[in-house]
């Protein structure tokens, strides 16, 4: 905005309210990037923890372990910019469920870091005894998983409701495979019931798989809800 000239100079006046808004998208953007490498660093919790479980590795179920603490700084960083946001810019309509979609999404990620530790503690617990039968339908489970968390993340940059919709169908997938552990398991518990500890362990990681299902869906459900400003289930 020009000013009118005032002993010959020329003033230039900013425009505070559309400097204000840019600094505001442009930390919503900030927030939203945030969310994404949080979600790309539990994916990866997830997949080297299956593959410690899996390999018996004890010294990479060791560092998922350790690695817990980066979701949960980011959970915490993401949750101080919404705060910020909401205090000082009071958002309306789309940027307010924009936010607080962010802060729920945020929230099943760091649930799913927490599922990915536990995977890998139960990896360093079975890490010196061999298995009683070949991991298979477990490594399935946890493909089918981390494919539904990967693409809910495609879904969150790309707002993609038709992806959401899809992800959300996955986990029938997951459902599935998980009533069919459960029930193997079990029934492996009671004809030899030396197997109870190791199959506990295994059973403890295929409910694990099976919530980190649940909160893809929350995520993806959360990013129909900014779209659109409906609440609905996809599954």
């Amino acid at each position: 905005m020009t000013a009118p000239r005032r002993g010959g100079r020329l003033t230039i006046m900013t425009d505070t309210a559309s400097d204000i808004r840019v600094a505001f998208h442009a930390e919503l953007a900030e927030l939203r990037d945030t969310v994404l490498r949080m979600g790309t660093f539990v994916e990866s919790m997830l997949e080297r923890a299956m593959q410690a479980l899996t390999a018996q590795d004890r010294e990479l179920a060791e560092e998922v372990h350790r690695s817990d603490d980066v979701p949960d700084r980011l959970d915490l960083e993401i949750e101080q910019v919404a705060i910020r946001l909401l205090a000082l810019q009071q958002p309306l309509a789309r940027d307010l469920r924009a936010i607080a979609g962010c802060l729920r999404i945020a929230a099943d990620l760091e649930r799913v870091g927490d599922y990915a530790k536990d995977i890998a503690k139960v990896a360093i617990r079975l890490s010196g005894e061999p298995y009683f039968k070949p991991l298979e339908d477990l490594p399935r489970m946890a493909r089918c998983a981390q494919e539904m968390l990967r693409l809910s993340l495609r879904c969150f940059v790309d707002r993609d409701l038709e992806l959401a919709r899809q992800v959300a169908a996955m986990d029938r997938g997951v459902d599935e495979l998980w009533d069919r552990l459960r029930d193997e398991l079990r029934q492996s518990m009671q004809r030899d019931p030396q197997l109870v500890p190791q199959a506990t362990e295994l059973l403890f990681v295929a409910r694990y798989l099976e919530r980190i299902g649940d909160h893809t869906v929350n995520v993806v459900e959360r990013v129909y809800t900014i779209e659109t400003g409906r609440r609905e289930p996809l599954a």
